[in-house]
């Protein structure tokens, strides 16, 4: 049986998925030598938008993308995905367009690979920023340990049922979007939610999560480094698994803090946006996502 023409590839049909697809797109992420990450599938699935060909040899998925809406200030891309023996035949573009065109005016935003950035350039998305993925044993690197945010003078603790209001007030500036509907998700998500306060008011949060062997640490809103730190550190201490972060690539001091405290520099993505000449919000105050899929 011979394999499908190019052209017939780009003319399979694109569908909605749902929840029964959360083991296919995991064999794909598989395929493309990615976790296979069910879990943060479920998260993606269910707050937001995913889009599915299916393979015509019958296994599985051929290619997917996912958007997360924030109401119509936003729309995040992500888990743009083509298995492997279906690659560089024009599904990627085939899906794009096709989410454009399905998010109408809304502006979008996105986090490139190398490899994807020359696709998103070519549809009209421009560079913005950039993130730096750093992973590795918070505290192999210091034989006393990690830095000096360890004993930070910034109060921690873990988050409580009726912090997630005070999440969504402090987030929606920073964020530059309402993303409730992720929020109330993030105490069943996370394996560990920490919150940092003074006065009894909230000025930073951060999540911990579980992909693979490792922990992501996302998102980490915060109002300073040191805030930050605080936070990374608190979240670090309840696992003895390795940690992993893309932390905005403006946030020097702590990605130099980060790989002090034993955490190596990995690959980056490039920030990219389409429709808006740059992310809404405060980056001062955004040091890393939940996921590069969310935005």
């Amino acid at each position: 049986m011979h394999s499908p023409s190019p052209l017939s590839l780009v003319d399979l049909p694109i569908r909605r998925l749902n929840r029964g697809d959360l083991v296919p797109c995991a064999d794909l992420c598989e395929d493309r030598g990615w976790p296979r990450d069910e879990h943060r599938w479920g998260l993606l699935l269910s707050a937001g938008t995913g889009y599915g060909i299916d393979a015509p040899d019958g296994k599985g998925l051929a290619a997917t993308c996912l958007t997360m809406p924030y109401g119509s200030d936003l729309t995040a891309v992500g888990m743009l995905l083509v298995a492997e023996r279906y690659a560089r035949r024009g599904l990627a573009r085939r899906l794009m367009r096709h989410v454009m065109e399905a998010v109408g005016d809304t502006p979008l935003a996105l986090y490139a690979t190398e490899l994807g950035q020359p696709l998103y350039e070519d549809l009209g998305f421009s560079p913005v920023g950039r993130a730096e993925r750093v992973a590795g044993r918070f505290g192999a690197g210091a034989p006393d340990g990690p830095p000096s945010a360890s004993r930070s003078s910034v109060t921690t603790r873990p988050a409580a049922a009726d912090d997630v209001q005070g999440l969504v007030r402090l987030d929606l500036p920073v964020f530059g979007a309402d993303r409730t509907h992720l929020l109330a998700r993030l105490p069943v998500f996370s394996d560990r939610l920490q919150v940092a306060e003074e006065h009894g008011v909230l000025i930073g949060y951060a999540a911990l999560w579980p992909s693979g062997q490792t922990e992501v640490v996302g998102p980490l809103i915060a109002r300073d480094t040191v805030t930050a730190q605080a936070l990374v550190a608190a979240l670090a201490a309840t696992t003895d698994r390795p940690l992993r972060a893309d932390v905005d690539a403006r946030h020097k001091e702590l990605l130099g803090w980060l790989v002090e405290s034993g955490l190596e520099p990995h690959s980056g993505t490039t920030v990219m946006t389409y429709g808006i000449p740059d992310l809404p919000g405060d980056a001062a105050r955004r040091f890393a996502p939940l996921t590069l899929a969310t935005g």
